[in-house]
């Protein structure tokens, strides 16, 4: 519903309408509040607010020093191109493809956090935003924009910004649950009729072995999966294989950081209800959709959504309430011993610490709940055991081997909780690839592992 529908049949007099419309401008006159050394919000992933950041990026000869600060985002970064780094600096909470030659060459800045912590460095005050580019819905009859498909992300910041700047785009669903702006937390608005970034699920390039492999990994992690599990997973070539073999659970809930379409069979299904789940029954928990216009149609006004905060839906305590919760997170890389690199390639930084150890832990504390690491064996071209020795110089540790539980390749699955090194390594070592266990086997021995 647009606002000139809203104001067909409703009071033309409602207060909420007159400060929506003197609050109207083009995205060039809304950013020229932004100064130089001003930090600023964006709202990421798919619902990133494009209008607004060609407009600033516009003003690049009136800035210096903005410092800006968001997860990833799908699409073009025009500020993180090389010549943009005396005008804006990109801090990046988790890095795509997108900002990866930007960091690795300096123009860009990486801050490893989880992302249960990211919006409390907004709430705390640790960051204070100057200025927060966001997308909305239109409003509603009562003045209330949804913050759409990028609920979990923004919403606390936005709320924390000293100003809001708002790309109001009719193709932005509503998204129900703590999800919304009222018109009057908003300063500047700037009416936009866009379609949406996307992030399509499948790779094209991949080939039948690799998808082969992922299908394997797919159902040993299905076969862990009873029926009544409330499930995280994202998006990508695993968990659309571990969906793929749920057809025939019952029962199943969600609460996850990020919805796609790969769960929306599911859940027409019937096989995804929430009704077992014993925190929200009933509802699937979120806090943004990567996905396509399908998902985004799916998840306008349906109210079996809730979509909440970061710092909410993260929380490995509220996680933990979920009973027979299960995690299914991937790595690029596990040691022997358990240790997990999730975020880089040995001191070159790939992605970020995400949401994995907040969802692990969460598992982890569930009433029979089953935190899991699922990766290949191996890199593609099999040039490289993805279980090795140790990790790569510089490599990060994201889970640690304390926290690390069950592991799955397409070899089988191992549960490392409460074993010695020692049995870590044999386990692990049974999962690797056949190509590289000998050399694994050699290097246990000399150092005593086996």
């Amino acid at each position: 519903m647009t606002v000139e529908e809203i104001k067909v049949g409703k009071p033309l007099n409602a207060p909420w309408i007159k400060r929506y419309n003197s609050r109207l401008v083009s995205a060039n006159d809304a950013v020229k509040i932004i100064k130089s050394n001003d930090k600023i919000i964006i709202q990421p992933g798919c619902a990133a607010p494009s209008e607004l950041i060609n407009a600033m990026v516009r003003r690049k000869d009136d800035l210096r020093d903005v410092e800006i600060y968001h997860i990833l985002v799908v699409g073009d970064l025009p500020y993180v191109q090389p010549g943009m780094e005396k005008h804006f600096k990109h801090k990046a909470f988790f890095i795509g493809a997108n900002s990866r030659a930007s960091v690795a060459e300096g123009r860009s800045e990486f801050i490893p956090i989880f992302l249960s912590e990211v919006t409390m460095l907004f709430k705390r005050g640790v960051i204070q935003a100057d200025v927060a580019l966001v997308q909305v819905s239109p409003p509603d009859e009562h003045g209330f924009c949804s913050f759409g498909i990028d609920v979990g992300n923004i919403k606390t910041p936005a709320e924390k910004a000293k100003c809001v700047i708002a790309q109001v785009n009719p193709q932005m669903p509503r998204a129900l649950g703590n999800s919304f702006i009222h018109v009057n937390k908003i300063d500047y608005i700037v009416e936009v009729d866009e379609p949406l970034k996307e992030l399509p699920q499948v790779d094209p390039e991949a080939s039948q072995e690799v998808l082969a492999v992922y299908d394997k990994i797919g159902q040993f992690v299905a076969g862990m999966i009873e029926d009544g599990s409330t499930l995280q997973m994202g998006i990508g070539a695993i968990p659309d294989a571990v969906l793929k073999y749920l057809h025939s659970k019952n029962d199943l809930g969600v609460h996850t950081e990020m919805f796609a379409d790969g769960l929306i069979q599911l859940v027409e299904e019937g096989v995804v209800n929430g009704e077992k789940k014993t925190l929200h029954p009933g509802k699937i928990i979120a806090g943004f959709v990567l996905g396509t216009r399908r998902a985004f149609n799916f998840i306008n006004n349906n109210p079996i959504f809730e979509f909440h905060p970061q710092e909410y839906v993260n929380d490995p305590f509220l996680i933990s309430k979920n009973n027979q919760m299960v995690a299914i997170n991937s790595a690029i890389e596990i040691d022997l011993t358990g240790q997990v690199c999730a975020d880089s390639i040995g001191t070159k930084f790939y992605s970020g610490i995400g949401g994995q150890v907040d969802f692990i832990r969460g598992a982890a504390h569930s009433e029979g709940g089953k935190p899991i690491i699922a990766l290949p064996s191996s890199t593609k071209d099999l040039k490289f055991s993805r279980i090795v020795p140790t990790l790569k110089p510089g490599a990060g540790v994201v889970t640690s081997r304390g926290d690390v539980h069950y592991v799955v390749t397409e070899y089988g699955a191992v549960n490392l909780f409460g074993k010695s090194v020692q049995e870590r390594a044999r386990s692990l070592i049974e999962i690797s690839h056949p190509q590289f266990r000998d050399e694994l086997i050699e290097f246990a021995k000399k150092h005593y592992y086996i």
